[in-house]
């Protein structure tokens, strides 16, 4: 790991800290502790959903959505304005109007849209490019 950036202080001030001699890494994930002292992931703290009655983590609801989906893959996303955010869960694969139903009546989103292949890195099959299903959502669902 570097100590800092080449020439960006600003992302060397956000993501470096100095401790003594060493330098820890903020990576931007989010957890939290459970009261058995279990160290639980949340997901990307650029990616959660900030609605107006809070944020939504993206690893969080999509973990209780694939446990009703079984094998397809799903990505939580925010539509509009951070802090005003819609909820909204994309679901891979062809629509399914009676599966969106069901997810709306289980899942703290207001949305349900599928979406044939979710955008993946190409170096990381399993990493969703979750800020550009976000746009390509907003232009499904428009303004609010």
């Amino acid at each position: 790991m570097t100590r800092s950036y080449d020439a960006r202080p600003e992302a060397t001030a956000a993501a470096k800290i100095a401790d003594g001699d060493a330098v820890w890494h903020r990576m931007g994930d989010l957890g939290y502790f459970d009261a058995r002292g279990r160290l639980w992931f949340a997901g990307r703290k650029a990616e959660r959903v900030e609605t107006a009655s809070g944020p939504l983590f993206t690893d969080l609801v999509e973990g209780l959505a694939g446990s009703l989906l079984g094998e397809a893959r799903c990505a939580l996303v925010g539509v509009g304005e951070r802090g005003r955010h819609r909820p909204v869960l994309v679901v891979e694969g062809r629509e399914d109007p009676a599966r969106a139903h069901e997810l709306l009546g289980l899942l703290p989103v207001q949305h349900v849209l599928f979406h044939p292949r979710l955008p993946v890195d190409v170096r990381h099959n399993a990493k969703i490019h979750r800020l550009d299903l976000a746009r390509w959502a907003a232009t499904r669902l428009g303004p609010s």
